[in-house]
């Protein structure tokens, strides 16, 4: 069977040379005589899988020594509140900036655990921006300072970042990370699911500065401390060691690439390539102020929901799959990450000016 352009915004899709060398190691990995599903964690040839693929993350992203690499379990959901256990423990706030549900439940979870300052929102224009920022609503006691990089159901990313002095920033990277470069530098802490640039649902990876680690509150689960997972290498408890061997081969592959400023070259002109179109269009609208565009997920709107259901419909007969927007958005959503190649965007295209052309 064909494979189709599948455009979710995750679980999504995947590299084929990834899915092809995975297949063919799916069986026995190497000499070990059997596949990474069935070898334990403690063995040395899954020790290699997971130091390689640390060490191929910290090459990618130029993540300096004094930086941990965290691969753990339980989704970027779970961050919501392992931040805030682990590191609103000073003054017990926190500075959030409210541009989509996720970072909303972010916000709404470490409520539980301290006070959350909003600092802005952009709820009051269904998140179609990044809101502007006014320093003076900074909290210079915060503990940390928490935005949420890329806007996966909204379709907006950040462009510059705050300057939050000596808060701590904290930032949820799961739809962008290796897709553009950025300096981790300026951060704390960083956290990713994998599931949309990085491999199969099951890993997320926390990059966190080591003087961050160890004051986690008193009542915080075993499990929910940072220092116990970098203490342990990841390896405090079984983790889901058949993820990390797939995201190591994604690491690979995007070294293959170029590496990240090579896929963010290719990732603006695919972007650029709908965007432009969206702009252009007479039936089509995109949803985001422009200069808070996401190179990775670009909603879009047909003047009526009858016109929306049609264009999904057509499309997925077409083998364009998974474009349908999110409920609370509604329409069309594109999420166009580093797995997707240009000719697949080139192809949605040519086929939405035949929609437009035929529907007019």
């Amino acid at each position: 069977m064909k494979r189709v352009y599948n455009f979710s915004a995750g679980p999504s899709m995947l590299p084929l040379e990834v899915l092809e060398q995975a297949q063919k190691e799916f069986v026995c990995y190497g000499s070990s005589g059997m596949s990474v599903m069935e070898m334990s964690h403690r063995s040395k040839i899954f020790e290699s899988i997971l130091e390689k693929a640390q060490q191929d993350l910290r090459d990618l992203m130029h993540i300096p020594d004094h930086y941990k690499i965290l691969f753990l379990q339980g989704g970027g959901s779970t961050q919501f509140a392992m931040i805030p256990l682990n590191l609103m423990n000073k003054n017990n706030c926190a500075d959030y900036v409210v541009t989509g549900q996720w970072a909303k439940k972010a916000a709404e979870e470490a409520s539980r655990y301290g006070k959350v300052n909003i600092v802005a929102s952009s709820a009051d224009t269904t998140f179609d921006r990044i809101p502007e920022l006014d320093p003076a609503k900074f909290q210079k006691n915060a503990d940390y300072f928490y935005i949420t990089l890329n806007n996966t159901i909204y379709g907006t990313r950040w462009r510059e970042l705050p300057d939050t002095g000596d808060v701590p920033l904290v930032g949820d990277m799961s739809s962008s990370i290796l897709s553009e470069e950025i300096d981790i530098t300026r951060f704390g802490l960083l956290f990713a699911g994998a599931q949309k640039n990085l491999g199969p649902a099951g890993v997320t990876v926390v990059i966190v500065r080591e003087d961050l680690l160890g004051n986690a509150m008193e009542f915080t689960p075993t499990m929910l401390k940072y220092d116990i997972h970098a203490k342990n290498n990841s390896l405090y408890n079984t983790p889901p060691t058949y993820g990390i061997y797939f995201m190591g081969r994604v690491f690979e592959w995007v070294k293959a690439q170029g590496g990240v400023a090579a896929m963010q070259k290719r990732n603006e002109e695919k972007a650029a390539l709908l965007y432009d179109f969206l702009d252009q269009s007479q039936l089509f609208r995109g949803t985001v102020v422009k200069k808070d565009r996401s190179l990775m997920n670009a909603p879009f709107v047909l003047p009526t929901e009858e016109l929306n259901a049609k264009f999904i419909k057509e499309a997925e007969a077409q083998g364009f799959v998974n474009l349908k927007g999110h409920r609370t958005v509604g329409g069309m959503r594109a999420s166009i990450y580093n797995a997707m190649p240009r000719e697949g965007v080139e192809a949605l295209v040519a086929f939405m000016k035949q929609f437009e052309a035929d529907n007019r």
